[in-house]
């Protein structure tokens, strides 16, 4: 495979790439739900006053840039979702076969599509840790596999993260 210089080269198993498919698809409904993100945390999280220390100042620049803020962040995870396409259309994951589960994908991502992925993974973990009550690294139950998704979110977007600024395949 030749990619292209400046590029980065994401690798995923099958099922990897249909679980992410499935939490940024929840991601692009809540934001599509989104008419005030203040009155959901999680989405809250996506939309970070501009003025702490002033509320009206701070409401007044919400009201002008959250929906666009917001329908960028679901441009970004549009991208994200075709790229994914790559997984085809399957049943669900627990009654995928362990042969195809395990499939490798590969996904050239340009630096545009790159700042896609980056900013999307990164949002769909702040919505996660919202939900989970994750405020620091402590804030973890290893019992819970919703943890798992987010720990998981992380190392993706390590990776992704790392290839991105060195500029390594």
């Amino acid at each position: 495979m030749t990619v292209p210089p400046g590029s980065v080269v994401l690798e995923l198993t099958r099922i990897e790439a249909v679980h992410l498919r499935g939490l940024v698809d929840q991601f692009v409904g809540l934001l599509a739900d989104t008419t005030d993100a203040t009155a959901d945390p999680a989405v809250s999280r996506l939309v970070p006053s501009a003025y702490p220390d002033d509320e009206d100042a701070a409401a007044q620049f919400r009201s002008a840039t959250q929906s666009d803020l917001l329908l960028r962040r679901t441009d970004d995870a549009a991208a994200v979702l075709a790229d994914l396409t790559v997984a085809g259309d399957i049943g669900p994951p627990q009654e995928m076969a362990t042969t195809d589960a395990l499939v490798e994908l590969t996904i050239v991502l340009d630096r545009e599509r790159t700042g896609a992925w980056l900013r999307t993974l990164a949002a769909v973990r702040l919505v996660l840790a919202s939900r989970l009550g994750i405020v620091s690294e402590d804030d973890h139950d290893p019992d819970d596999p919703r943890y798992g998704v987010y720990e998981w979110l992380g190392y993706r977007l390590d990776g992704l993260s790392r290839a991105a600024s060195s500029g390594e395949v």
